[in-house]
């Protein structure tokens, strides 16, 4: 039977989750990562997903590409991609886990942004200028991860990985100073040079 403290008590911690609830406190999952180790583990299979995401999606980027230097920077990062699909493997290997994608939610969104950028605009130099926003948009976001995992991997003790990270990281800010480069040489002037005609 129950007492009146108990009551109070189940009150008490209603009432304490109602608040938690109003306050943002977000509740973790029960397969939640409890160490560092297992959030680099998880972030990995993440930026797996992504990339490998990214080797369908970068093909079709070209392909709605007009401009002859954007249609080959893409091409270019797709056999980067691909590579860096084959590394993640490696810091996989070097830590002594097996390779697994897990949907990662950021580059899915992403993706979809640049599938709606080339849908909203007619061919030619302004759905390019959307093309590199979008791609610049996931080199970024590539950017972010990249250095979080490499900064997790050294935490780690993992120099390997933090070596194989720090490559793939460095050719993602490449990619993204070739998509600005791109950009500036030309499209950017001409999607513009567009609107002045309307």
């Amino acid at each position: 039977m129950k007492t009146t403290r108990d009551t109070v008590t189940a009150d008490t911690k209603d009432k304490s989750a109602a608040a938690k609830s109003k306050t943002g406190t977000v509740k973790a999952k029960p397969s939640a990562a409890e160490g560092l180790r297992e959030l680099f583990i998880d972030s990995l299979k993440d930026i797996y997903w992504a990339e490998k995401a990214l080797t369908k999606a970068l093909p079709k980027m070209a392909k709605n590409a007009t401009s002859e230097n954007l249609i080959a920077t893409i091409n270019d990062h797709i056999r980067v991609t691909e590579e860096q699909v084959g590394r993640l493997e490696e810091v996989f290997d070097l830590i002594g886990e097996k390779a697994t994608a897990k949907k990662c939610d950021a580059m899915e969104g992403l993706i979809k942004e640049g599938e709606n950028i080339m849908e909203e605009t007619q061919e030619g130099p302004v759905r390019d200028a959307g093309i590199i926003a979008a791609s610049q948009k996931i080199e970024h976001y590539e950017i972010a991860t990249y250095g979080t995992l490499a900064a997790f991997a050294q935490t780690l003790g993992e120099d390997e990985a933090v070596s194989l990270l720090e490559q793939t990281l460095e050719e993602e800010k490449e990619a993204d100073t070739r998509l600005t480069k791109v950009a500036y040489n030309n499209i950017n002037f001409e999607a513009s040079a567009e609107d002045e005609e309307e």
